[in-house]
């Protein structure tokens, strides 16, 4: 797909939002304390939960926070967060999900749907968006990991079940390695890559679009907009698309 990045248009993740620290950091204890909460408070015994510490140790989060998160969440301090997924469709048709987790299902209801019709789109019944995703784990590597064929070779070793390179023009910090697995394998998976290849950038269990929808034009800023106002939400962990924008049109947006 020349002149585009996959990595780009599988998760809409704003990089302006992503350089607050202290936000990204509230939103992973957030995940970490309702693991902790639903199951032991120990990673090692609870799956859910080491998948949620290892994403916030790819994102470079604090031991202590960590810590501070994990008790909070066995002293049962987690009691009124619940997990919500919308579904909708944003400018062109693109397909959008939305995972929020909040304690008030009303706000988050009312804030996720007035996004959606300031800026084009429409909120859609569970189930209506999702059939065109995979829910599968994702593992990222820098380039600096490895090339192509050993990376792929480890994955194959490791049990994944695709792989996927983009070299960035040579740029190391637009480039990357991410390695697919089913839901089910994930942490089987990312432990024996751990081994062969060393910690990932980042680790999770996402929605994975089987097709992209082609988007350019004026719908193109109109989508950003919308996706940028759902990523600002204090309620909302992540935003997948199936969107397929040029890097030209979204570096056009960004100068």
């Amino acid at each position: 797909m020349a002149g585009h990045s996959k990595f780009k248009n599988i998760m809409h993740r704003k990089g302006r939002a992503d350089a607050v620290r202290s936000k990204l950091f509230s939103k992973l204890s957030r995940d970490i304390t309702i693991a902790a909460k639903m199951g032991m408070p120990d990673p090692n015994m609870n799956s859910r939960l080491r998948l949620a510490v290892a994403m916030a140790k790819a994102e470079s989060m604090p031991k202590d926070n960590i810590e501070r998160a994990i008790k909070k969440g066995a002293a049962g301090e987690a009691d009124t967060m619940e997990e919500i997924r919308y579904e909708g469709r944003g400018p062109g048709g693109v397909g959008i999900i939305v995972e929020v987790l909040t304690d008030n299902r009303n706000r988050s209801a009312g804030n996720v749907r007035s996004f959606f019709t300031k800026y084009g789109g429409q909120l859609a019944d569970t189930g209506s968006v999702s059939f065109m995703f995979d829910r599968v784990g994702e593992i990222k590597y820098p380039l600096k990991a490895g090339d192509a064929d050993k990376i792929f070779e480890a994955a194959i070793e490791a049990g994944a079940s695709d792989v996927e390179t983009d070299p960035g023009d040579g740029d190391e910090d637009l480039g990357g390695h991410a390695i697919y697995t089913s839901f089910e394998d994930f942490n089987e998976v990312a432990e024996a890559l751990a081994k062969t290849l060393g910690d990932p950038a980042s680790t999770g269990i996402i929605w994975k679009p089987q097709g992209l929808t082609a988007l350019t034009g004026d719908p193109v800023k109109t989508l950003m907009k919308l996706l940028d106002a759902l990523n600002d939400d204090e309620d909302v962990q992540n935003v997948y698309t199936n969107m397929d924008v040029s890097d030209e049109e979204l570096e056009a947006l960004a100068s």
